[in-house]
């Protein structure tokens, strides 16, 4: 629905040419990620190891309203402002040099929204003169960058069957793509490309195997461009027609490859028995192309996912030994590099202490070594209409990493990846689809494996697969990382604080506390010469509302809802 046209001179005007050189672009940032690869590292080093103590606020800036819960949005920097989006799909444009507000935009959200994970948004994307975000009840909204006022919207699906939007878009070779949230309820995943001027779809591609993909033209008339996989090669009967595999958290883009990577999320239903089969493409990393839509490549990480371990996170394209890489800390509690032309699997190892389902994952074949006592019960074994047995399975359903994006330095050609130690006990329960209703089949109980710790901030090393350093958190870590030039690792804690550590020996050189819980990824750029940081602060997410006893050990944490800025000091 196009609603008016763009007002901005060129000159100001984001570009496809911006976006794929936006990593090194220091007084911008671009797209989420800081760069579509998704490295989030900035070449910056005015702020570094031997000043950073010096950091203090710039300015503060509160979302307001009654309601607050979980903020989980990276912000965007570009032309003097920021672009932040907060929960209940709110999105605000902040003057850069004072903090003061420029404009609002309020999604109006209808009572019956079903996000499963919090009313949290991640972030937006830039195009053109436009600020464009996804919403809880699946929209896609459009926004003049100046005065905040609707250009174009689009209804992406049907909320009332269980469809949200939470991702920031990506813009890659000038198409808006964009995934969906909802594998709780049985949506079928898929990635869509866009204009991102108006609005108009140009081509859809399902994640789920057995489903039709399709191209559009300017008269919107659909042409068909071939199923996803096999109708029923890797999902039985009719489950593959409510089968998940959301693509929740977005994507990113590797210009150098000309790809797209998208995460995909879990099956539905969780209980596995339902459902034998790999049950593509749920669980994986799918590569496309983003002019057609076509997929060029897919990893699938957990087959026959019966733990609600996902595969959504992100893939992070970086340069090894010659060769572009993509790095991929999955929620399975296994780190795996990939090669970002091909898909082939170079290398796959452990990244939390605790792994129960798998004992490693094979590099020849690049599946699994399944611990067949591992999967829970099939209820049809045991008593009628009752559940099956329980296991006792690490990590947990959310994760050894969730949402919390990871980084990655090309200095230390390290990555940093916020990870969590927990386990839980799970079942399998009888269940039937109903459209809008949850389609889990399992029961669960999250617990930690350790008195002392359930974060733990980890410095990778992707070619050994060593830890080469460690920093433990008592609450579980659920924001984001940044490293930069200046030798620094930057991330935020549910316990409230902003964090600097050195990025060689993680060693903490420097914390503020926000106020609330920090659930969100920290960015950083440079404005008439001066070095900024910063990050949303506002406790809620999956953790409170899925954690189980994890979630009784951080009732204490208070919600929010702001945005920090900080700089340094002068000496």
């Amino acid at each position: 629905m196009l609603l008016g046209a763009a007002t901005l001179a060129q000159a100001s005007s984001v570009t496809t040419t911006m976006l794929d050189n936006a990593a090194k672009d220091t007084g911008s940032v671009l797209s989420s990620g800081m760069g579509s690869e998704g490295q989030r590292y900035s070449p910056l080093k005015q702020i570094n190891t031997q000043n950073v103590g010096r950091l203090v606020p710039a300015w503060s800036f509160s979302f307001g309203g009654e309601k607050q819960r979980g903020q989980e949005s990276q912000p965007l920097i570009y032309n003097g402002k920021m672009f932040v989006t907060a929960s209940y799909s709110r999105i605000f444009a902040i003057d850069l040099k004072t903090g003061n507000k420029i404009w609002k935009y309020e999604h109006r959200l209808p009572d019956a929204i079903m996000p499963c994970c919090d009313v949290v948004n991640r972030g937006a994307a830039l195009y053109d003169n436009l600020v464009i975000f996804g919403t809880l009840d699946a929209q896609l909204v459009a926004l003049d960058q100046d005065t905040g006022k609707l250009v174009w919207k689009e209804k992406v699906d049907d909320y009332a069957a269980g469809y949200s939007m939470t991702a920031a878009p990506l813009i890659a070779n000038g198409v808006l793509l964009t995934g969906v949230s909802g594998g709780e309820f049985g949506i079928v995943g898929r990635v869509e490309g866009r204009d991102p001027k108006t609005g108009e779809l140009l081509w859809t591609r399902p994640t789920v195997e057995g489903h039709m993909g399709y191209k559009y033209d300017s008269d919107g008339k659909a042409t068909e461009t071939g199923v996803t996989g096999t109708v029923n090669k890797s999902w039985p009967g009719e489950l593959w027609k409510t089968g998940g595999a959301s693509t929740w958290m977005g994507g990113t883009y590797d210009p150098k490859t000309g790809l797209a990577y998208f995460g995909t999320g879990n099956p539905a239903p969780w209980n596995s028995h339902l459902r034998p089969g790999d049950n593509l493409y749920s669980s994986s990393t799918v590569a496309l192309d983003p002019k057609t839509g076509i997929i060029k490549w897919a990893y699938q990480n957990t087959p026959n996912d019966a733990w609600d371990f996902d595969g959504a996170n992100e893939f992070v394209t970086f340069d090894m030994d010659g060769k572009r890489y993509g790095g991929k800390a999955d929620r399975n509690g296994f780190f795996y590099v990939i090669d970002a032309n091909d898909g082939k699997l170079q290398n796959a190892f452990p990244f939390v202490r605790k792994i129960t389902w798998a004992t490693g994952i094979d590099l020849k074949t690049g599946r699994p070594n399944y611990v067949v006592e591992g999967r829970p019960g099939d209820p049809t074994k045991g008593e009628e209409g009752k559940e099956g047995a329980s296991v006792f399975a690490a990590p947990a359903f959310l994760g050894a990493k969730n949402q919390q994006p990871m980084a990655y330095n090309p200095q230390t050609k390290l990555f940093y990846v916020p990870a969590n130690e927990w386990g839980m006990d799970i079942w399998n329960e009888p269940i039937s689809y109903k459209k809008g209703g949850a389609y889990l089949g399992a029961g669960f109980t999250i617990r930690p494996l350790f008195d002392d710790y359930i974060g733990a901030l980890r410095a990778i090393d992707p070619k050994s697969g060593k830890i080469k350093w460690e920093v433990k958190n008592n609450a579980p870590l659920w924001g984001g990382v940044m490293t930069t030039a200046g030798g620094l690792v930057f991330y935020g804690t549910p316990e409230g604080y902003l964090k600097a550590l050195d990025a060689q020996s993680g060693k903490e050189l420097w914390k503020f506390q926000t106020g609330s819980g920090v659930v969100a990824p920290p960015i950083t750029w440079q404005d008439s010469g001066t070095q900024y940081v910063a990050v949303v602060s506002g406790w809620g997410g999956a953790v409170p509302l899925w954690g189980g006893e994890v979630a009784k050990k951080v009732n204490f944490l208070e919600q929010g809802g702001s945005v920090w800025v900080f700089k340094l000091a002068p000496k």
